[in-house]
């Protein structure tokens, strides 16, 4: 008998959302080996898991059927070796800045006694899926994913192109996405989206979280034009005075660094640094009163970074006669970014003083299913 072959590896063209099925043939009748994955992000940092498999009597292995024994996971877990990888350097997230370049992934079998490779194959995945173009829009402040169907705005908060990866899996799911940061830039953004050859819809939703969230309840409260709005762990103005066309609107909710805790491993508990939003803090609440959209409210109930749970819980009452949807996820951290790349035990979380690595309450895949449930929960969301 032959080496081992790849029987499927999900090799070729895909993107984030689809799922890899990997097959191993020509194995011996109840051998043992370990498969490995590997990747190298924009930033050159390597991220590796592996996992110990055990063929059966014809000698193969399916991943959607075969439990792990050992290694970066154990049990059944088809997509198990993309999720579960790891960084060489300790608390760092997977870069991919670069969108026209897939996300390349390097799956190995090796025999478990001499660690001997026997196969080797490789899965790129696409960010920008097939029929989905990115625009960006030259004079102006905005940048666009575009098919044919409703449209969104991704917002997002001190950074660029991370959050494109957003921008991308939306649109991979048939939505126009606008990926913009500043408040001054929606109305030039509304005018640009209705007018837009592939807006199929007049309507226009807003998807935003953490810090970003805030300002897309501004969008809601303060801008015309949007129907839909998607806010994942924020209720309140925080860090920053918010100013529209030059207006002082909103005072920033301030932060207490003293109320980090600290682990060993450099770690910090930052779930309680924000003062009370709705006590002393009257002047950094929202009016989201004044909007006429609808409201889609999501929270990590283990989130370790903000007191996402309660922020919720908040808005939700103070909108009741909006009659808000809320999705409340268990077993997950506060990085709900709606994408299924590798998940780590802590998150980089970029605060107004400091970068800090914030701990989560999930190393394991919970945090990867969810990100799945609250897409799913999101697309009928948004096509009401």
């Amino acid at each position: 008998m032959g080496g081992p072959i790849p029987a499927d590896s999900g090799e070729g063209r895909g993107h984030p959302g689809q799922p890899v099925q990997v097959k191993v043939a020509g194995l011996r009748s109840k051998q043992l080996v370990t498969m490995r994955a590997r990747s190298t992000d924009d930033k050159g940092v390597m991220f590796s898991s592996s996992a110990t498999y055990r063929a059966d009597g014809s000698g193969q292995i399916h991943l959607d059927r075969d439990p792990s024994l050992s290694g970066s996971y154990v049990g059944v877990e088809p997509m198990g070796l993309l999720w579960s990888m790891k960084p060489d350097t300790l608390h760092t997230c997977f870069r991919k800045t670069h969108l026209q370049m897939p996300h390349i992934v390097t799956l190995s079998v090796h025999d478990k006694e001499d660690n001997r490779m026997l196969a080797e194959v490789t899965n790129k995945r696409y960010l920008i899926g097939d029929g989905v173009s990115r625009i960006p829009k030259k004079e102006g402040n905005i940048c666009v994913f575009a098919t044919r169907l409703v449209t969104l705005l991704s917002v997002f908060f001190m950074t660029s192109l991370l959050f494109e990866k957003r921008a991308c899996l939306l649109a991979n799911k048939g939505f126009v996405v606008l990926s913009i940061m500043h408040l001054d830039h929606f109305e030039e953004a509304v005018n640009f989206l209705k007018w837009h050859s592939k807006v199929g819809s007049k309507g226009i939703g807003v998807i935003s979280r953490s810090k970003g969230g805030d300002i897309a309840l501004s969008i809601a409260a303060f801008v015309s034009g949007f129907e839909a709005v998607v806010c994942i762990g924020c209720n309140a103005n925080v860090f920053f005075p918010l100013y529209y066309n030059k207006r002082l609107l909103l005072q920033p909710i301030l932060s207490c660094y003293k109320k980090l805790i600290s682990s060993v491993s450099g770690t910090v508990n930052d779930k309680y640094i924000l003062d009370n939003h709705l006590e002393e803090n009257n002047d950094a609440l929202i009016p989201t009163e004044l909007a006429k959209g609808q409201f889609l409210f999501v929270a990590s109930e283990d989130d370790l970074s903000w007191d996402s749970k309660t922020y919720m819980d908040q808005m939700v009452e103070r909108l009741k006669p909006l009659s808000p949807w809320s999705m409340k996820i268990p077993g997950s951290n506060p990085m709900l970014t709606l994408i299924d790349y590798s998940k780590l035990p802590v998150d980089v979380n970029v605060s107004v003083i400091v970068c800090l690595s914030c701990i989560t309450a999930d190393p394991t895949n919970t945090h990867n299913k969810n990100q799945n449930t609250t897409l799913l929960f999101l697309l009928p969301f948004f096509m009401r």
